[in-house]
């Protein structure tokens, strides 16, 4: 797996350069909510504040996409990502796409 921090929302990576550029990756994931997840967060949101079963709900689909997103950079020959996003599209009521995307790359340390 490709380290956390050789994955950057940066153009380049400090202390390394790029010497290969392998193209956009991705990972994917589509979730809908549960009932039950629906029910809890509409009780939840009656009184205000943050809405943790949506949050947890959130922050696992994107860890996910983000996990993804890294096995597919490493599988086409990478050792990071740079340009690295998230988009999330609603496909249809209760049911949501979330897109990590970035360039894979072949870094080595900067010798300079």
């Amino acid at each position: 797996m490709i380290p956390n921090n050789f994955i950057t929302s940066a153009n380049e990576l400090a202390g390394y350069r790029i010497v290969r550029n392998i193209g956009i990756v991705r990972g994917i994931i589509v979730r809908s909510r549960s009932i039950v997840g629906t029910i809890g967060a509409g009780l939840q949101s009656l009184f205000g504040g943050n809405i943790t079963l949506w949050t947890e709900l959130c922050e696992l689909t994107r860890r996910e996409a983000f996990d993804l997103m890294a096995q597919h950079a490493m599988a086409a020959g990478g050792n990071a990502v740079v340009g690295m996003r998230y988009d999330t599209t609603e496909i249809a009521q209760g049911v949501a796409e979330v897109l990590a995307y970035g360039t894979a790359v072949v870094v080595e340390v900067d010798k300079a």
